[in-house]
């Protein structure tokens, strides 16, 4: 059901960083051709660009098998949505949304306020993106909780607008799952949009009739999604490449092969192509596992699908030498979700760099994380945790230094400006500063300053390259 990989007495551990060709192609990872996907994507993107909500609707109807004439979704839907909730499931996404908000509001920080000099003052504000995309898919499951994973940071980060998009349903009316819609309601979210793939990436950002383009488009997706986010770069921005999932369980013999087995299946049941991979040291852990993926596997609902999953190349039982090979090689790998379920858990959880997220000992289960740890489930994946990290309220949170300077402040330091501005050949930077100090640079016969009058009119005098005041002229002021 599941191959073997045994990396035993092939490399040390210090060497795994530069793993031999041979041995780097034995690892599990996914196909995920998001370049060859971009070939399908870019003609759907372009023709929304120019045809707007008609191409989004012909796209819903071609793939989603469900035309919609209106994609915006109606307030009574949402409203009826919530209303007919099962009250189980109601009371569990309130808790979600808690614990996440919890852990947003944790994160949010502040503007910070520094003080380089006497008199200047740099302070780096915090602000929120003013409008945002959020998708939340609805292939093979319908995933409300990503609407909980994606609103609530937004909503900590004080995003003034969101829009939430979900693929059409047939079975619902051409509306979005009732569930999705329902959290949306919970949430206070009364933009909604029935659409779903690359065509509603390209709504949210070239904007179409009855709605306006966002600045940010965040969430999971399949690879059309992926695809099309990479494409619209730049003319949104994104939070990351969200492609199929993926678990690795770095485990020793005292963990549980139920507990592992049961894991390694949970994220399986996402997609044919997500990743399940252990990695340890103990073979009598690794057969035990292999035998309770045959019991629980044919016990699990999705069998045909987690079996496929189990059974791909981007899934396998890694045998290593030792746990210390083990832990540099799932740092090396950098998957989405990283369990350590091992005697040593929180100690080996600290010498890992990269991961979407790190579940620590035998009952942090990724899939408390999916719903209800209060962690963010919108993570990197196909290796990327090496560079990027998953969505939090930092996500919704751009950056901007506010510079103010006094006069003398900048005297202070206007003569290291206008050495920096002359070793990079852009006398006018250094001008730029010199023509606020005009008494100083026509007593030094700066013919750049001194061409700007104390009243701040221009002379007539031009400046000439590279006559900017000297930096000595100006501290000695």
């Amino acid at each position: 059901m599941i191959r073997r990989v045994d990396l035993r007495g092939r490399v040390a551990a210090g060497e795994l960083n530069d793993l031999p060709a041979e041995v780097h192609a034995l690892v599990p990872r996914a196909v995920f051709d998001v370049e060859k996907a971009l070939d399908v994507v870019r003609p759907i993107c372009l023709d929304v660009r120019h045809r707007g909500l008609e191409a989004i609707r012909e796209y819903g109807e071609k793939f989603d098998q469900v035309r919609v004439d209106d994609v915006r979704v109606p307030a009574a839907a949402l409203k009826t949505a919530l209303e007919e909730l099962d009250p189980t499931v109601r009371g569990a996404f309130e808790e979600s949304i808690r614990r996440v908000r919890e852990v947003s509001q944790d994160e949010l920080g502040g503007d910070v306020a520094s003080e380089p000099a006497p008199g200047g003052r740099v302070t780096q504000r915090l602000v929120p993106v003013q409008r945002v995309g959020l998708y939340v898919p609805g292939g093979r499951a319908p995933l409300a909780s990503s609407v909980v994973m994606n609103v609530v940071p937004a909503q900590v980060a004080g995003v003034p607008s969101l829009a939430v998009a979900s693929p059409p349903q047939k079975e619902f009316g051409g509306l979005p799952h009732p569930t999705v819609l329902a959290v949306c309601a919970m949430l206070g979210i009364d933009e909604v949009y029935a659409m779903g793939g690359a065509q509603a990436i390209a709504g949210f950002a070239y904007g179409f009739d009855g709605c306006r383009k966002v600045n940010l488009i965040t969430g999971p997706g399949n690879i059309y999604v992926v695809a099309a986010k990479r494409f619209l770069l730049g003319q949104v921005g994104i939070d990351s490449e969200a492609g199929p999932t993926e678990i690795a369980v770095l485990a020793d013999g005292t963990a549980d092969p139920v507990h592992v087995a049961a894991d390694l299946i949970s994220q399986a049941e996402h997609d044919p192509m997500a990743a399940s991979v252990l990695v340890t040291p103990s073979e009598s852990l690794a057969a035990a596992v292999e035998a309770e993926l045959l019991i629980q596997v044919a016990k699990t609902k999705h069998s045909e699908r987690v079996t496929e999953a189990l059974g791909g190349q981007q899934s396998a039982i890694v045998l290593v030498d030792d746990l210390d090979q083990g832990t540099v090689l799932v740092d090396a790998y950098a998957a989405e979700h990283l369990e350590i379920q091992t005697e040593d858990a929180e100690e080996r959880a600290a010498l890992i760099n990269n991961a979407g997220a790190i579940f620590v000992g035998g009952w942090s289960p990724v899939s408390l994380g999916d719903y209800c740890a209060g962690s963010n489930h919108v993570l990197p994946t196909a290796g990327c945790a090496c560079h990027s990290s998953g969505l939090s309220v930092r996500s919704f949170l751009k950056a901007m230094h506010v510079v103010n300077y006094t006069r003398d402040a900048l005297r202070e330091v206007a003569g290291h400006v206008v050495a920096l501005a002359n070793a990079e050949d852009l006398p006018a930077h250094g001008a730029a500063v010199s023509a606020r100090f005009p008494e100083t640079a026509a007593a030094s016969g700066d013919t750049a300053a001194a061409s700007v009058t104390t009243d701040g009119t221009a002379a007539e005098t031009a400046p000439a390259s590279g006559t900017a005041v000297s930096a000595r002229s100006l501290e000695d002021s």
